[in-house]
């Protein structure tokens, strides 16, 4: 923050029309990052232990806030009868759209496919007829969500954390995609650590400072189970790494 800077961005106040894609994913998955091929396999072990055994029948998945970032949606391919990937920047509505359109995904994300299929619940699968069969974006607001318990399994990456620079955006954030979790239902969000904010082409971008212990507190009122990952991998300039969190949703509707 700027010397003497008493405001703080708010989610409403930063650029997400102007927010453009296709830069995004050159500068963050076009060549694939080794932190990203981490998160991928922390992220599919734990999917594929949550749901060992006999899988419900019509699992529903959400990506909230899945921005230019394919690979979350794919980690849930496996048991998703239904996956809804909700994002508020129309850049990204529309990038998104094309994504999962029947054409099939682009080849950026090959590379994450690539190590999800090294275990067993991801073989079999050819992925980009499996997207085009069952998922379908939708622009929505992330705060909209509070209290609308109804999806069986869910991620958030680099959301409630960048998005805004203000700690209670960022709890209401983490609150609004827990609650709307339901019961059980295993979850992985990301996290940039101790991020001063980014770029996008032209155009800044705010961030709420976390660490492991913020990223816990903001959690474990929800979990009936957690796990923490502190990934010290730099990116770019401007943070101190990444956290990825990993499971479950517990029974109660918290608000803290």
């Amino acid at each position: 923050m700027e010397r003497g800077r008493v405001t703080m961005d708010r989610n409403a106040d930063a650029p997400w029309s102007k927010f453009d894609p296709e830069v995004y994913v050159d500068n963050n998955y076009r060549t694939p990052l080794e932190v990203d091929l981490l998160i991928v396999r922390l992220m599919r072990d734990y999917f594929s232990r949550c749901f060992t055994g006999a899988v419900p029948d019509s699992v529903r998945g959400v990506d909230v806030g899945a921005g230019a970032n394919l690979y979350p949606a794919l980690s849930m391919l496996p048991w998703c009868e239904k996956l809804l990937l909700l994002e508020y920047a129309r850049p990204n509505v529309e990038y998104l759209e094309r994504q999962v359109s029947s054409g099939g995904y682009d080849t950026a994300w090959d590379a994450f496919w690539e190590v999800l299929r090294e275990a067993p619940a991801y073989a079999e699968i050819e992925p980009r007829g499996r997207v085009g069969e069952i998922v379908r974006v939708e622009r929505a607001n992330l705060f909209d969500l509070d209290g609308q318990r109804r999806w069986d399994i869910g991620t958030m990456f680099f959301v409630a954390d960048s998005m805004s620079e203000c700690p209670e955006e960022f709890r209401r954030g983490v609150r609004c995609f827990m609650n709307a979790l339901g019961e059980g239902a295993p979850f992985a969000a990301a996290f940039m650590k101790e991020s001063v904010g980014y770029r996008v082409g032209e155009h800044h971008y705010p961030a709420y400072r976390v660490n492991e212990d913020r990223v816990r507190e903001s959690l474990e009122p929800f979990t009936a189970e957690l796990e923490i990952h502190d990934l010290h991998h730099m990116v770019r300039p401007g943070h101190e790494g990444m956290l990825l969190a990993l499971g479950r949703r517990n029974s109660e509707i918290a608000t803290p």
